[in-house]
């Protein structure tokens, strides 16, 4: 194994180990009491009494370390126990805190703090005796589990139309997905161990939880499944979490669970069903839910709601009601009773009693299996004086059609595939790459089949090119590369796609030549073995178009973009996607040439098309507002120029990495735009954010490194700060020197921004060499009647006039005035300011 390809793997191996981490339990119990003393046996049992509720316990003996240990935790949810003694001094100080949840007064004599505590709305009671406290936070604990189970909702408006799946929350396909896959995989024998071994690591410093782990994985068996689900241990906690935030390590772990758990209540529903008999009847469920969450299901009335979990109802109506009411009195959550309409004529997700089979016997809990459907029928308000609401659900059938063509749906946009394949395949149609990293990383450490870490190898290195990651995606495409070049015939299709991925992270790195090396043997492939007219035609030559657009070769890429518009044309539909791709990049072209018009027409209808087949926030929308912008920019009406390079912005902040270097072009446009209108101080703000994102993502000899450093430094002089202005300029003239030929026009710019500090400075000798040095490459390389040989020549005459040299001052500025007169309108401003100078210089003579 290569070096590289040992950091790459065990990079992702560490990192599915912190993922197993942050799995870690969601409570943590603070006991605050003076006469705490650890070494007594009368405190250990009330420990051991409440680690079988809480595991995660600090022992405080000075309100100060309360108040400390609170602020080191955020994410968890906090329960305090407070002494009497201590209770009016601390709850004061602690009560504001967001994380904490409850507070329980534990003393001698209730009747003493039955007053004070009325006032503090945290303080759920006041105990005498720890068996009491252990049953309230038990209730506090299953309320909290309750309100976390994930849900998805889809209002009517987003089911009208499957056109895209962008559309729809993540977590109701995931889990959807999830389902199907596991009931089609077959696990190993083995599969026990590898959770117990992943429990371990999250659970590895809980003795109890440790215990139960070894338990697992000695006795447990599939008719065991609910009994384990319903113990409320870490099979519960751990599943709960990763499938509210997709954690697909511990799903794929847990896989053979989710499946026993399914197929037992199954089982039970088929032994079960006949006593239900043809009638409808009703179950409840009383739980919290978020503000958030809660106007998502107002916008759902209608639509559809799904609990991507195993969901727990029971038929004891008043027993749920109390949850929902205990939830209406929490900050920021909205108390929901659930009416659930259940008909068990239809055929839907299997649900069954369970109160033979669980850990709590006795207990009236109908048990759903994961990812049950139900529309939203009522809701209204039930208690005006706190935040309760009645909701009433049906469950929906399997033949439900708005819900078959969602299922659909998602079947055909995975398919192809199978398996954990499917899963890893809508997570990148969906945009959810992080978590699609995540899962390729699990997937590549769990096998050894070699075409399956092709693929996984493949698949990663497109995530971490959509997120910017330019240096990981050209070694995982290098990596497929190389693996197949020892497999497969020189002209197979498979070595096309490589070569064109490493063709696009190459291009993305600013390396064109390279880019389109790899670009042509593609397309040479392609050419060779698919119809004229294929669609894979057309991405070749937009790729080659783009790699000829970057060198700057513009006729040659109008021509290739051009090839890939007519096949486009001729086997797309007219709101397709990929047209508006096209109309974009020749728009670029246009735009790059000068020809706005044109440019923005291109751009506008490539707008159009996104605008009705994308949802708002897709990434492809801001590129087109970005677009437009630069048009506008260039034809120098800069306020509609910064609306459209805004709007752009706000959606690649809601969707993409920090760090992508598309934030940085925004960042980059931005700034030129408050530069223009003299606004230099957020000019340099969003400059300097833009050279942060290229410094960590691009080479240090990149193209946008030297825009980056160029901007900045010119923003510096005009601010007047020359030392500063010069420093970066120079950076911009150090990595052009290295990279461009020794008469490219850009060096020409590079030297005429030092030439400027140093006037600026009175440093008027060096002032005159970097100007000269400018001027002398647009005269090898420009046209005699160039404005940018106009420009030199001026500058050249205003160092002159401040060496009171007049008579060359005049000679130069004469050279710039007869530039101009011929290539711009006789009313140009420039004009009138080359002719004043020249007046200025004459009167001194």
């Amino acid at each position: 194994m290569s070096e590289s390809k040992s950091n790459q793997n065990a990079t992702a191996s560490s990192n599915i180990h912190q993922q197993r981490q942050r799995m870690a339990p969601d409570y943590l119990l603070i006991w605050v009491d003076p006469n705490i003393d650890a070494g007594k046996k009368e405190c250990q049992d009330t420990l051991t009494q409440l680690k079988n509720v809480i595991s995660h316990i600090n022992l405080c003996t000075e309100p100060d370390q309360c108040i400390q240990v609170l602020s080191k935790f955020d994410k968890e949810r906090v329960f305090v126990i407070i002494s009497g003694s201590l209770g009016q001094h601390l709850v004061p100080a602690i009560h504001g805190i967001p994380q904490l949840h409850a507070i329980y007064i534990f003393c001698g004599d209730k009747s003493r703090h039955q007053g004070w505590t009325q006032n503090w709305t945290k303080i759920k009671g006041v105990h005498t005796n720890i068996k009491e406290i252990c049953q309230v936070l038990q209730m506090a604990v299953k309320q909290h589990n309750q309100d976390t189970i994930p849900i998805s909702f889809l209002a009517v408006n987003e089911m009208a139309s499957t056109d895209t799946l962008k559309q729809l929350e993540p977590t109701f396909m995931y889990t959807q997905l999830v389902k199907e896959i596991l009931l089609d995989i077959k696990f190993s024998d083995k599969a026990i161990k590898d959770l117990a071994t992943c429990c371990r690591q999250v659970y590895l410093n809980d003795k109890a939880q440790l215990l139960l782990i070894d338990e697992f994985e000695r006795d447990y068996n599939p008719q065991q499944a609910i009994w384990w689900y319903t113990r409320e241990c870490f099979t519960y906690k751990m599943l709960n979490k990763a499938l509210r935030f997709m954690d697909a390590d511990i799903i794929i772990n847990m896989g053979f669970f989710l499946r026993d758990v399914h197929q037992q209540i199954k089982q039970l529903h088929k032994q079960q069903v006949s006593s239900y008999g043809r009638k409808p009847f009703l179950v409840y469920r009383g739980q919290g839910l978020m503000k958030s969450d809660f106007e998502k299901l107002q916008k759902a009335k209608g639509g559809l709601m799904s609990f991507n979990n195993f969901l727990s109802t029971s038929t004891a109506k008043e027993v749920t009601l109390s949850f929902a009411r205990d939830a209406s009195t929490e900050l920021n959550t909205v108390g929901i009773f659930f009416i659930m309409s259940i008909d068990p004529c239809l055929k839907s997700t299997p649900f069954a009693s369970i109160k033979e089979v669980s850990y709590f016997k006795g207990e009236n809990e109908i048990l759903f299996s994961m990812h049950t459907v139900f529309r939203v029928s009522e809701i209204k308000q039930v208690d005006n004086r706190n935040q309760l609401y009645q909701v009433e659900l049906q469950l929906t059938s399997d033949d439900d059609q708005q819900l078959r063509l969602l299922n659909d749906r998602i079947r055909k946009e995975t398919g192809g595939t199978t398996g954990w394949k499917r899963l890893g395949k809508l997570l990148l149609n969906i945009g959810q790459y992080n978590k699609a990293v995540e899962f390729y990383n699990v997937l590549l450490e769990q096998t050894s089949n070699e075409v399956e870490k092709e693929h996984y190898y493949n698949q990663l290195g497109g995530v971490h090119w959509s997120q910017g990651d330019y240096v990981k995606a050209i070694w995982y495409f290098k990596h497929v590369l190389q693996l197949q070049q020892k497999t497969l015939p020189s002209n197979h299709p498979d070595l096309a796609f490589s070569f064109n991925n490493i063709g696009c992270v190459s291009d993305g790195m600013g390396e064109h030549s390279k880019a389109l090396s790899f670009y042509e043997k593609a397309l040479e492939i392609k050419q060779k073995t698919l119809p004229s007219n294929h669609p894979s035609l057309a991405t070749s030559y937009s790729n080659i178009a783009h790699a000829y657009e970057k060198m700057e070769e513009y006729s040659k890429a109008l021509s290739y973009y051009e090839k890939a518009l007519e096949i486009d044309k001729k086997t797309l539909p007219l709101n397709h996607p990929h047209l508006a791709t096209s109309y974009n990049t020749i728009g670029n072209v246009y735009n790059y040439v000068g020809e706005y018009s044109k440019a923005l027409s291109y751009y506008e209808k490539a707008l159009v098309i996104k605008q009705k087949t994308l949802p708002s926030n897709h990434p492809d929308l801001a590129t087109s507002y970005s677009n437009i912008g630069s048009v506008y920019d260039s034809l120098r009406e800069y306020s509609k120029a910064l609306s459209f390079y805004e709007q752009g912005l706000v959606i690649q902040q809601r969707t993409l990495p920090s760090n992508h270097p598309l934030l940085a072009t925004s960042y980059s446009n931005i700034g030129n735009m408050y530069k223009y209108v003299g606004e230099y101080t957020k000019a340099l703000s969003f400059y300097e954010k833009a050279l942060e994102i290229w410094r960590r993502t691009l080479p240090s000899n990149h193209p946008s490194l030297t825009r980056s450093y160029n901007n900045i430094g010119l923003v510096y002089s005009r601010m007047g700060e020359y030392s500063k202005a010069l420093s970066y300029y120079e950076k911009d003239l150090e990595i052009c020197q290295k990279t461009l030929p020794s008469n490219h026009p850009d060096l020409a710019t590079s030297y005429s921004n030092i030439g400027s500090v140093y006037n600026s400075k009175g440093e008027y000798t060096k002032a005159l060499s970097y100007y000269e040095k400018a001027l002398e490459i647009y005269q090898k390389t420009l046209p005699s009647n160039h404005p940018l040989s106009a420009t030199s020549y001026n500058n050249i005459g205003f160092v002159y006039e401040n060496m009171k040299d007049y008579s060359k001052a005049l000679s130069y500025y004469e050279r710039a005035l007869d530039i101009k007169q011929r290539t711009l309108p006789p009313t140009h401003p420039s004009i009138k300011s080359v002719k004043e100078s020249i007046e200025a210089v004459k009167k001194k003579l």
